[in-house]
C-alpha cells in the first residue's frame, strides 16, 4: 500500500524525497539544513544581545 501525496497545509515547502546536501571543509562535514539553523540561532542570539531591553514606564514624576 502506498501513501497518497500530501497536499495543502501539510505539504513540505521542499521535496524531501532525496538525500540532503552537504558541505565539506577538510574533516568537517555539515548538512546545509543544519548550517542554516545554526546561522539563524547565532543571529537571534546576537540580536538579543544588541537590541535594547524593553523598559517599563516609570511613575517617578
Amino acid at each position: 500500500m502506498t501513501a497518497a501525496p500530501t497536499t495543502g497545509a501539510f505539504a513540505a515547502p521542499v521535496d524531501l524525497n532525496h538525500p540532503g546536501h552537504y558541505l565539506h571543509w577538510g574533516v568537517v562535514q555539515i548538512s546545509v539544513a543544519n548550517l542554516v539553523v545554526m546561522c539563524l540561532m547565532v543571529t537571534l542570539f546576537v540580536a538579543a544581545l544588541l537590541l535594547p531591553f524593553p523598559r517599563g514606564r516609570r511613575d517617578d514624576e
